[in-house]
């Protein structure tokens, strides 16, 4: 395959990456489309027609121009059926199923960017693999050396622990993350510290009991993080566990679009 686009449709943002063949060229982050697009997907017949709202201010736009004529195949990985149902309007669309994906064990309610994710990292990184996804959501998503998947589990995230106590208590504020750029002091003194503590400590305990119930298990296994909050969370994790620091344990954010890549070859 040539140039084409991965889309991962996540619960807060659309997620896109544009692959010439098998490596990622550039990948950037955009708001969910509204259902005013919908008839402009219809009729595009190049990338030129795409609506200007899927490309990031930051994008190197450049470099895409050899692809303005060409009408790019998009590879779709939703969590939000809404935003599916606007793609299927576009001719090149390709949602991929659940059945289609080349692990054994799974479940039919499983997300399927957890399942890709997961996917992608044990193709990078070998089986077994725990991928850790810090976005809207927490999920952890563990196969093992068989390619079988092993289970996860899911908690709110860390933005949406933080946003949620403004949200639905009468005095207390919401809190976003870009506010915090170092751990908070475990015994705050303030309001908006108090919140900041308590919900990172607790996350970051249970971060670190997954990971070491999934190390009880499979000793030499790589752990991934990936998601909008992963490195940070990441970089809490050793700054309170430092023997984590020389584990197999990173972040990696391109992990879904690995899972996709993997997802075409199976058919090539």
């Amino acid at each position: 395959m040539e140039a084409w686009l991965g889309l991962e449709i996540g619960n807060s943002r659309l997620h896109w990456a544009w692959f010439a063949g098998e490596e990622i060229q550039e990948t950037w982050d955009t708001p969910h489309l509204s259902r005013l697009i919908e008839q402009q997907l219809a009729q595009c017949k190049t990338f030129a027609d795409l609506p200007q709202e899927i490309l990031s201010p930051d994008l190197n736009t450049s470099r895409l121009s050899p692809l303005a004529s060409r009408l790019l195949p998009i590879y779709i990985a939703s969590v939000v059926p809404s935003q599916t149902a606007l793609w299927q309007a576009y001719p090149e669309a390709h949602v991929i199923s659940l059945d289609k994906i080349s692990l054994s064990g799974i479940y039919p309610t499983l997300g399927i960017d957890r399942a890709l994710a997961v996917l992608g990292a044990g193709e990078a990184f070998g089986f077994p693999v725990l991928v850790i996804d810090a976005g809207t959501a927490l999920t952890f998503t563990g196969a093992d050396g068989d390619r079988c998947l092993v289970g996860g589990a899911i908690l709110s995230g860390l933005s949406l622990q933080l946003q949620s106590l403004g949200q639905q208590t009468a005095n207390l504020p919401s809190i976003t993350t870009p506010e915090i750029l170092f751990l908070p002091e475990r015994w705050a003194m303030n309001t908006s510290e108090a919140i900041q503590s308590g919900v990172i400590y607790t996350l970051i305990a249970s971060i670190r009991d997954f990971v070491t119930a999934w190390w009880e298990k499979f000793p030499d296994s790589q752990i991934c993080f990936k998601g909008g909050d992963g490195k940070l969370l990441l970089e809490y994790l050793r700054s309170l566990h430092p023997e984590f620091t020389d584990r197999k344990i990173m972040y990696e954010p391109n992990l879904t679009f690995w899972g996709m890549r993997s997802y075409l070859q199976s058919f090539q």
